[in-house]
């Protein structure tokens, strides 16, 4: 049995990729920029603020009022988050289990501190959680493995007693840099192939991590 379960958040946990990018439709939309489209959208999942805002410049020039969207965009997705957290099929059943088996959790994600404690008190779930590391008390972002080397830390385990749960293809090819084991449970995107041999195993929903578990 491992000791911790190491949460991606966003895609993952929360329910938030397809709030994401229907806010950055609307206001891309709004300043005439109208081919912004899902599988560029894509390009963005995993990844830190400094990598989120290279795809747009990469796309469309040093040009784009990159702050200005940024700055909309997260302000809308917020007041979206405070009014109902989405939380992704068979969560709160699985960190009941966890909880129950004494097995940690700890959250490792690309937010900030204040949105992520934010949303994890709105979801109900901070009981459930035994710590948290967030992309600005890291140096290097996903697909860096850093921030699961310093959950492991955090939690006082080896990288051999810790799984990874992760939907995005940065935060797989994160978690196996580390050495770390990693289940998907796809979000938006299914990993390529590359990135499908990179995982311990591939699941429709959280509901299969308790028998994965269990099986160990």
């Amino acid at each position: 049995m491992k000791e911790a379960v190491i949460f991606d958040m966003d895609g993952l946990m929360i329910d938030s990729e397809r709030v994401t990018y229907e806010e950055y439709k609307r206001k891309l939309d709004l300043l005439g920029y109208h081919d912004f489209t899902e599988d560029l959208y894509k390009q963005c999942l995993g990844k830190n603020k400094q990598g989120i805002c290279q795809v747009f410049l990469d796309h469309y020039g040093n040009g784009f009022p990159m702050q200005e969207v940024w700055d909309d965009v997260h302000i809308w997705i917020d007041e979206r988050l405070k009014q109902q957290v989405p939380k992704k099929k068979g969560l709160d059943v699985l960190l009941l289990w966890l909880k129950q088996h004494q097995i940690k959790t700890i959250v490792a994600t690309s937010s900030s501190r204040q949105r992520v404690d934010e949303i994890l008190k709105n979801a109900d779930i901070l009981p459930y959680i035994d710590d948290s590391i967030c992309g600005d008390e890291v140096t290097h972002g996903k697909p860096d493995p850093e921030i699961f080397l310093k959950a492991c830390e955090k939690a006082g385990v080896s990288i051999k007693d810790a799984i990874v749960l992760e939907d995005s293809e940065a935060g797989i090819e994160a978690a196996y840099r580390g050495g770390l084991d990693v289940i998907c449970i796809p979000d938006m995107k299914y990993p390529e192939h590359i990135y499908q041999v990179k995982t311990t195993a591939i699941f429709s929903s959280l509901d299969d991590v308790i028998n994965y578990l269990k099986n160990l």
